[in-house]
């Protein structure tokens, strides 16, 4: 192939959500407010474990670390996609397609290591409540945020340096709403086989492990919580991690009905809207559920408020 053919293509024409017409601005206005009440939670969480003395507790580290990934999460993808839907459609640079699969691909994988770091601090707070604080230290807090962020960012971006190298030589239109992985891959005229390998294979380390560790976690940590005689502490003990439980079942269910679709052949429209799941509901679902089912959270809340009015 020759070198023209190499650089022929640079950008690609994303065709959002076809068909909307007349409720292309409804929809616009529907994501939009999507958007800004997920900032709005996300940032108030962060808030909240940065200035309350309640919430300065491993958990809220790892959950203000969430958020924060949710934050990324939704702004590599929503803000596009507000304009693709109001323009019915759009371009997008190569070297901008291939930043929104990084930051994409990291932020799953970055929220995956750390709600994974959450099930292993909720398990020794249930399990071994006796070494809890000696075991999770300031150092291992800091040490366990840093390699969720640092290993997500890694393990996308070998595959993201091998999709760099592909040829691209038209055509360039992506059916969907942001630039991932299969849409892309589908337009290359270079052999991606090597490339679709590697990406099940870094899957493992990045959901599929994390995802085993946090099932074996929950199921010591239901049959210790079992163990306790009282109704109080059995309610007490499930209440600190029903939170987090209700996070990793919209995660990865999520992530489980994408791979379910891809795996059966539904069409794009189908993949699309699933993937509103993950893009969208997944970084509004996280903060609306620690707001509602946490006591910490709501009584931080509730005391911000008294401090305004005083």
């Amino acid at each position: 192939m020759n070198k023209e053919n190499v650089t022929m293509v640079t950008e690609f024409h994303l065709l959002g959500f076809r068909g909307l017409h007349s409720f292309r601005v409804v929809f616009f206005y529907f994501f939009l407010l999507i958007y800004i009440v997920t900032l709005t939670g996300n940032l108030l969480i962060i808030l909240l474990v940065s200035t309350s003395h309640q919430l300065h507790s491993p958990m809220y580290l790892f959950l203000s670390h969430l958020s924060l990934s949710d934050i990324l999460f939704t702004t590599t993808i929503v803000p596009n996609m507000l304009y693709i839907i109001w323009e019915e459609g759009g371009t997008i640079s190569f070297a901008a397609c291939i930043t929104q699969l990084e930051l994409f691909g990291a932020s799953i994988g970055t929220e995956s290591l750390l709600l994974t770091a959450m099930s292993y601090d909720r398990y020794l707070a249930i399990c071994n409540p006796l070494r809890y604080t000696v075991i999770m230290d300031l150092r291992l807090q800091y040490q366990l945020v840093i390699w969720s962020w640092l290993l997500g960012f890694m393990i996308i971006l070998s595959l993201v340096i091998l999709i760099c190298q592909l040829q691209f030589c038209g055509p360039n239109v992506i059916d969907h709403y942001f630039c991932d992985f299969s849409p892309i891959l589908d337009l290359s005229c270079s052999d991606t086989s090597i490339i679709k390998i590697e990406q099940s294979v870094l899957s493992i380390p990045c959901i599929l492990l994390p995802f085993v560790f946090i099932v074996v976690t929950y199921f010591y940590i239901f049959h210790t919580i079992l163990k306790i005689s009282s109704t109080t502490g059995r309610q007490k003990a499930y209440s600190t991690c029903s939170a987090h439980l209700a996070v990793v079942c919209a995660y990865y269910g999520s992530l489980i009905a994408i791979y379910m679709a891809a795996t059966r052949g539904h069409t794009f429209n189908a993949n699309k809207f699933l993937s509103l799941l993950n893009t969208v509901g997944t970084p509004l679902f996280n903060p609306i559920i620690y707001s509602l089912r946490n006591q910490d959270i709501k009584e931080s809340i509730v005391n911000i408020v008294r401090r305004k009015q005083h």
